[in-house]
């Protein structure tokens, strides 16, 4: 009997079970899966319909004719997740080492057409050992189809991938351009040139896990918005992270059923210290005003000075945007300024309303910043927020300091409404640097230096570092009590649900790359 035939009798029997084998037993968990067993298992059990189940590669030479896999190496095609519609493509490392080859790069260029038509999500499961080197510039035109794709489906459908095992090389483009990207700890990694290469050219010794490992990407690079810990948990992030996107920019994120009572939160009113230099945890601010335990970070690991991540405020799916005074007493810096600018233009792009908790001192000071192109970066999350229409919405909770104060989503670059607590602090700079300037001369012919700062830094702080002097001029809307955040909150994304800006005509924008 043709061996070719009893392959394709076994591939047609696998596709016929769809979601069949659902279940995974523990031990199971702890290893990686096949690139069918995480399809079932991502998708809705019995959804998954199979696309190009008979597609061979078409290569002939080194021996190629000779090895034939029905499927090339990649399991495409469509199914729901909690009754969502999404399209999905998993590669299949048993299959030539997942490498990509023409015909594999066309089954998934098919699910991206076909996403884009329809206007639903694209899941990637990636685990290749790059293109597929007998087929040449075949696989590496077949990546570039992909890659075009990724574009022009960027801010139309939402593009997750989860790196399941290798990446690299030319691979590792197509996860970057597309919106989340999730590694698994310890079985996945990325990057462009592997050890080897690294060795032999700049003469470094680094593992696979050093170079471009899921630890690696999550903290130092920022490449990887989220790792988890096996396969199963890495689907299970993939999930929930879906539940707070909408299926395309053409719709909005679905709201779950919320019955409005007392939205008032007293364990607020106790977060801010009364020494304004000590530091407290913005988790606290956001757990006190989300709905319970909905808060889903992203990029947790990576510039830990602001945290950025989705939420459900009264069943409304939100975007948040906090500086966090726990690092860097909550500074702007480049990565920073980089994670929070790309948090803000995705969620722009899909309807996602934007909560903006504000305690920031200012940008990082130093040559390091300076050399490192803090003006542009900086300059990234100016830009993202001026440009973003979605309902915006700002709470200083604390300080709101020089350019920083403008960044942070502003009146002035277009917030739609501006609360401030009591405790706010919003001035030009702090009290002790702009009295040491402002009172230099008094403060150095004074008897005693030390009492006139101390008196000087008191006069400048009741002044200008209030919230009220704000309010006044109409660039805060309100000084409202911490308790009665979330109850505000509520009431004015609902007001603003329906928001509609008609932007300039152009092309696009030219943002500061």
């Amino acid at each position: 009997m043709d061996p070719n035939l009893e392959k394709l009798k076994e591939r047609i029997s696998l596709a016929h079970m769809g979601g069949g084998q659902k279940r995974i037993d523990k031990q199971h968990q702890k290893h990686k899966l096949t690139a069918r067993e995480r399809v079932n298992y991502l998708l809705d059990e019995g959804s998954f319909e199979e696309m190009g189940i008979l597609v061979t590669h078409r290569a002939t030479d080194f021996g190629m004719d000779k090895e034939i896999y029905f499927g090339d190496g990649v399991v495409t095609g469509y199914g729901t997740i909690n009754g969502r519609l999404v399209y999905v493509y998993a590669q299949d490392f048993t299959v030539f080492g997942g490498a990509l080859s023409e015909t594999h790069a066309e089954k998934i260029c098919k699910v991206m057409d076909l996403a884009m038509k329809v206007g639903a999500p694209v899941i990637g499961l990636n685990d290749s050992g790059g293109a597929r080197i007998q087929e040449g510039v075949k696989s590496l035109g077949g990546y570039a189809d992909i890659f075009y794709r990724n574009v022009q489906a960027s801010g139309v459908i939402p593009q997750i991938s989860a790196i399941m095992g290798p990446c690299a090389g030319g691979a590792v483009y197509s996860p970057a351009m597309t919106d989340f990207t999730i590694m698994v700890e310890q079985t996945s990694y990325m990057f462009v040139t592997g050890p080897n290469v690294v060795k032999t050219v700049t003469n470094e010794e680094v593992t696979s896990e050093e170079l471009g490992g899921a630890s690696t990407h999550s903290t130092k690079s920022g490449v990887a918005h989220k790792t988890s810990a096996n396969d199963v948990i890495c689907l299970e992030d993939v999930k929930k992270l879906l539940s707070y996107l909408p299926q395309s920019n053409r719709e909005k994120p679905v709201s779950l059923a919320y019955d409005l009572g007392d939205e008032v939160r007293d364990e607020l009113s106790d977060i801010i210290p009364d020494n304004t230099n000590k530091p407290y945890d913005m988790h606290d601010v956001i757990n006190g005003i989300i709905d319970e335990e909905s808060f889903y970070e992203i990029h947790k690991d990576f510039a830990e000075n602001i945290i950025v991540g989705f939420a459900r405020l009264a069943g409304r799916s939100i975007g948040i945007i906090a500086n966090q005074p726990m690092f860097l007493a909550g500074v702007l810096d480049v990565n920073s300024s980089v994670k929070a600018a790309r948090f803000v233009r995705f969620c722009d792009s899909f309807n996602i309303p934007l909560l903006v908790l504000e305690d920031v001192p200012g940008f990082l000071p130093g040559t390091d910043q300076e050399w490192n192109g803090i003006i542009v970066h900086g300059a990234k999350l100016l830009y993202a927020f001026s440009e973003a229409t979605v309902p915006r919405v700002t709470v200083i909770t604390r300080k709101a300091y020089g350019g920083a104060y403008d960044v942070m989503n502003s009146k002035h670059i277009g917030a739609d409404f501006n609360f401030a607590w009591p405790s706010a602090e919003i001035a030009v700079m702090g009290a002790k640097g702009a009295s040491e300037i402002i009172f230099r001369k008094e403060i150095m012919i004074a008897k005693d230096p030390g009492k006139k700062l101390a008196e000087k830094e008191a006069e400048y702080a009741k002044k200008f570092t209030n919230p009220f002097r704000a309010a006044r001029r109409g660039f805060i809307d309100e000084v409202i009590l911490p308790k009665n955040t979330r109850r505000k909150l509520i009431k004015a994304f609902s007001m603003l649900e329906n928001k509609e800006v008609s932007a300039p005509k152009r092309k696009h924008g030219n943002i500061p790359l």
